[in-house]
C-alpha cells in the first residue's frame, strides 16, 4: 500500500509535467519513482539533476553500479535494487558483478571491492571514515574525486532509496523480474 501519490502526467502539478514527460521519452514508460517525485517537482528535478551529474562523474558503468547498488541494498530498497539490476544490465555490467552486489557478497576484483567498501563506510558512519579507510581507497587506484564522487551518487539514492520507504512504491513491471529483498 503506497502511502504517497504516485502521479501520471495528467495527474501532476504543472511544473512537474514537462520533467515527467521527459521521463517517459528517456525510459519508454513513467517510472512510478517519478511519478512520486512529482508532487515535489524542485525534489524531481533535484533527483534528476543528480542522476545526470552522476552518470557524467569518474566512474565506469561497473564503478557507477557498484555505488549506486552497494548503497540500494544497504538501504534495503526493494525498488532501486530491482531498477538498478535492470539498468546494469542495460550497460553491460557483468552479470557476476550484479549478482554480487545484490547478494551483499565479496566482488569479483580488488578495486570495485574498495569501492563498495568505502561506500558501506560513508553510508553507516555519515561520512565520517577513518585514515585507514581512505588510504585502502587511494591505494586500490582511486582518487579524492572519487571520494566526493560516492557522496554525489549517495545524495541521489537518499532522494530515492527514502521516497521508495515512505511511498513503498511498487516496483515497475519491467523490472519485476529482479525483485529483491534483503
Amino acid at each position: 500500500m503506497t502511502s504517497l501519490t504516485i502521479h501520471t502526467i495528467e495527474s501532476a502539478p504543472q511544473d512537474s509535467k514537462p520533467q515527467l514527460e521527459a521521463s517517459e521519452k528517456a525510459f519508454g514508460m513513467l517510472p512510478n519513482l517519478h511519478g512520486v517525485l512529482a508532487t515535489s517537482p524542485q525534489l524531481l528535478a533535484a533527483y534528476r539533476e543528480l542522476h545526470d551529474l552522476f552518470t557524467q562523474s569518474s566512474f565506469n558503468a561497473d564503478e557507477l553500479t557498484v555505488v549506486w547498488q552497494t548503497i540500494n541494498v544497504e538501504h534495503g530498497c526493494t525498488y532501486c535494487v530491482p531498477a538498478h539490476t535492470a539498468i546494469a544490465h542495460s550497460m553491460n555490467v557483468d552479470a557476476e558483478l550484479i549478482n554480487a552486489l545484490r547478494d551483499e557478497a565479496d566482488l569479483p576484483n580488488a578495486k570495485l571491492q574498495a569501492l563498495k567498501d568505502l561506500t558501506l563506510s560513508i553510508v553507516r558512519n555519515r561520512g565520517r571514515v577513518s585514515e585507514e579507510e581512505l588510504s585502502a581507497f587511494y591505494a586500490a587506484g582511486y582518487g579524492e574525486q572519487q571520494v566526493l564522487d560516492i557522496i554525489l551518487g549517495l545524495s541521489q539514492k537518499v532522494i530515492s532509496n527514502y521516497t521508495n520507504h515512505i511511498a513503498s512504491t511498487p516496483v515497475d513491471a519491467p523490472f519485476e523480474k529482479f525483485a529483491w529483498s534483503k
